[in-house]
């Protein structure tokens, strides 16, 4: 053999050596749940019984799903459809259930109620102004989309983002030529102008579904484009306005994605991230190859005079979904390295998660994840299950079901588990074994766990919501890290935990919440609990 033959198998043999060990070393794993769910999940949220709602829009033909006998759809407008746009997954077994929706979904958003009742709003054509309820069952019951009748949006939206409030209602922010708000239950029957929504929007929009925190002084954190401002929705007043963030445009469509990091101590500290976007002008010039930001901007949301902390992911993103963990660390998945959001308009899938860990010094924050296989572009969705893995479901960058191009409409279902799920970590993980189903604010309770490991120093009991997430924002996604007492040793060798619940509700909103132990940031699986008013 020449040397030049025996060079190139040499590189050869290294690389085919190399690719599997890198792949191996990097952190979390992934597994294929549903080859093929039906439907790609433009929209995906988990209810109190473990079950996922995936729901798609209604008017692009026919799905690989059929509704159920005697189920087909004659009430829209359209031609006779008994194709399911929406599907109830459980986890616990794999299995999917067809659900009838009626009018069209297509990019509208939602919020769960404090009854755990699924609140959606708002999409295109005859859904613009539509109203609908999922009120979730049991694995073995047979709930339903309702829409509601005798009442409606006072705005058509489309592109909307919602935020449930300390109160219960749900405000409705936005939307496509809709620069105002409006609340369910309603509150009048006219929507109440938000001029900050039409001022961040530039030539190409981005302006649409804001990013929406709501802070534990009860007001709002929103962000359109670049901009920022701190919104009194019960007084209709900005109070302030945040520095703009650099590095280009943030929401849809050239949207990176944005979490509140974990509330904690006295919860008088609200966190902001925003991380990712589209290069300005690649969706008017339709530019596939325009490589995406990797910028992310961190701005304390409640101090007096806040500037954004700048830091750089290891890669670029445009429509990254950013999930938090029960630990309080991020992660961050699906997306593209170029392009923009809109049908066709992305390439280069990002494959790699990353986890960004909030507690760690700039510049040490970003920890690169074993890469999936599959591209989750535009309209592709990532939800927290109350067992801490993350379900990955949608990427349809097509107008209709397109399952031959090269970046398909994805049917399969995946799971990721992030790094705190390894098999070495399985004697420090925690079990709950009892706690309440119910508590009220500022109400002190016990939990009870179990540990392989004996226990040195805290537990910490956390409390995730469960939000709607679509077209890479997590709406009303919450992480509340309760106030707890050293884990003190019971008879059995069980762990007694004292807890004090949430104080008010604009620290955690009514309603029903997925309950961790954690352990050195390894978490349990999850109990839900309701947190409810007096």
């Amino acid at each position: 053999m020449n040397h030049h033959h025996h060079h190139l198998l040499s590189i050869f043999l290294a690389t085919m050596i190399m690719i599997p060990l890198a792949r191996a070393e990097l952190p979390g794993t992934w597994e294929l749940l549903v080859p093929d769910a039906g439907i790609a999940s433009m929209h995906t949220a988990v209810t109190r019984f473990g079950t996922v709602v995936l729901l798609d829009r209604t008017n692009n033909g026919p799905t690989r799903k059929h509704l159920l006998p005697r189920q087909c759809n004659n009430k829209t407008g359209t031609l006779k459809d008994c194709y399911a746009h929406s599907v109830l997954f459980s986890p616990q077994t794999n299995e999917l259930r067809p659900l009838k929706i009626l009018t069209d979904t297509w990019c509208s958003s939602g919020q769960f109620l404090p009854d755990g009742t699924l609140l959606q709003t708002g999409g295109d054509r005859l859904g613009w102004r539509k109203i609908r309820k999922f009120v979730p069952c049991e694995t073995t019951g047979f709930c339903d989309w309702k829409e509601l009748e005798g009442v409606e949006l006072a705005r058509g939206r489309w592109y909307a983002t919602n935020q449930i409030l300390p109160d219960g209602s749900v405000i409705i922010v936005g939307g496509k030529a809709a620069s105002s708000v409006e609340f369910y239950p309603p509150r009048g029957d006219k929507a109440v102008v938000f001029p900050f929504l039409s001022k961040a929007a530039d030539r190409q929009g981005d302006n649409l579904y804001p990013y929406v925190h709501l802070l534990p002084d009860g007001n709002l954190f929103v962000f359109a484009n670049n901009e920022a401002v701190l919104y009194d929705h019960g007084r209709n007043l900005v109070l302030r306005e945040y520095p703009p963030l650099e590095g280009g445009p943030r929401n849809y469509p050239s949207a990176g994605s944005s979490v509140m990091l974990a509330l904690e101590g006295d919860y008088s500290t609200a966190v902001i991230v925003v991380c990712g976007g589209a290069e300005y002008g690649a969706f008017i010039r339709m530019e596939t190859d325009s490589p995406a930001h990797g910028s992310c901007g961190r701005i304390v949301a409640t101090e007096a005079n806040p500037v954004w902390e700048m830091e750089d992911m290891p890669m670029g993103r445009i429509m990254g979904d950013m999930v938090m963990l029960p630990s309080g660390d991020v992660l961050i998945i699906n997306g593209a390295q170029s392009g923009t959001q809109g049908f066709e308009m992305a390439s280069d899938p990002c494959l790699f998660p990353v986890l960004y860990r909030p507690d760690q010094p700039l510049g040490l924050r970003f920890m690169v994840l074993n890469p999936g296989t599959v591209p989750r572009m535009y309209h592709s969705t990532a939800n927290l299950l109350p067992d801490g893995r993350v379900l990955l479901a949608g990427s349809n960058p097509h107008y209709m079901y397109n399952l031959k191009a090269e970046y398909p409409t994805e049917l399969r279902i995946e799971a990721f588990s992030p790094e705190y799920l390894s098999a070495d970590r399985e004697n420090i993980r925690p079990t709950i074994t009892d706690g309440p189903e119910k508590v009220h604010y500022g109400e002190e309770f016990e939990v009870e766990i179990t540990v392989p490991l004996p226990v040195v120093g805290l537990i910490e009991v956390n409390l995730g919501n469960a939000p709607f997430a679509t077209h890479s924002f997590s709406q009303g996604q919450r992480l509340v890290k309760l106030n707890v007492g050293t884990p003190m040793v019971t008879g059995d060798g069980s762990y007694r935990i004292n807890c004090v619940a949430p104080p008010t509700g604009a620290v955690a909103t009514p309603g029903y919440y997925m309950l961790f132990a954690v352990n050195i940031g390894v978490p349990s699986v999850a109990r839900w609990i309701q947190i409810v008013q007096d």
